[in-house]
């Protein structure tokens, strides 16, 4: 997510908020989640709190909460299910003092709808919120589920009744050597518009990861229909989209996420 200047990125596997200010000097991490997790990856991956979703709530449509960014857990299982609301200040330098919410009353109604969820990206268009749940091959839908935004802040406030969508819309992105491309980000466009990227990762689990054997850039219209979808090479495992306008164009702003600690995760970009 980019904003003021800056590359704000949240890691599945994390519980800090990572920024970065330019292209040559290290970022920052600002915690979000107080405990650390475990160094061994199989005990990590149990018990990350799965932040897959960062997207910016602007102050204009908070309604009072103030200009933040909001992580969302992927809901993909029972300790996934946590929301972190991170206040920004005038300059875009996020509070220590997050704000920690519960997404069950979010979750529990889209679960019954569509069956195993697992949320990966969010935008906000107008005075709403959509959803884009990953699906799985075979199993689950690709989908969004629209909300309207003045709900979603309650939730982060701390409401605790069921909310339920407005609108679900089931997508087929196609395939890529014979599996699956399925929604992994989205981001905003002027219009109501919006860029999605997706992967097709060779796996029939939303908590096991597979090989990815092709990824892509997608355009939905703003009236809910895919437009375009561009192949991506090489096929990286794209999690991650903004876009930015530029004099010339649109700037789109992508990052990838390599699974493994140890190999640090790229950032690509590109101009439609």
């Amino acid at each position: 997510m980019c904003a003021f200047g800056r590359a704000y990125i949240i890691a599945d596997d994390e519980h800090h908020l990572a920024i970065f200010c330019d292209y040559d000097r290290p970022g920052e991490l600002v915690r979000i989640v107080a405990d650390d997790l475990p160094n061994e990856k199989k005990a990590r991956k149990r018990r990350k709190p799965d932040f897959e979703v960062l997207f910016r709530l602007p102050s204009d449509r908070s309604f009072h909460l103030g200009d933040g960014l909001v992580a969302l857990g992927s809901g993909s299982r029972s300790n996934r299910q946590t929301g972190v609301f991170i206040p920004l200040d005038g300059q875009g330098v996020p509070s220590k003092r997050v704000r920690r919410f519960d997404l069950v009353p979010l979750y529990r109604p889209l679960r019954a709808m569509l069956g195993d969820i697992n949320i990966e990206g969010a935008v906000v268009i107008a005075d709403d919120l959509l959803l884009l749940n990953r699906g799985i091959t075979g199993r689950t839908d690709n989908a969004t589920a629209r909300y309207r935004l003045a709900d979603f802040a309650q939730l982060i406030e701390g409401e605790q009744s069921d909310i339920e969508p407005l609108e679900i819309r089931r997508y087929h992105l196609g395939a890529s050597e014979g599996v699956g491309l399925c929604f992994t980000d989205a981001a905003a466009l002027p219009g109501g518009g919006w860029i999605f990227t997706a992967v097709a990762e060779n796996t029939n689990d939303s908590f096991a990861d597979g090989p990815c054997v092709g990824s892509a850039v997608g355009w939905v219209n703003a009236n809910g229909e895919l437009h375009a979808i561009w192949p991506l090479t090489p096929p990286s495992k794209v999690e991650g989209v903004d876009v930015q306008d530029i004099d010339d164009g649109t700037l789109i702003c992508l990052v990838t996420d390599s699974d493994e600690p140890r190999q640090s995760s790229t950032m690509w970009l590109a101009k439609l």
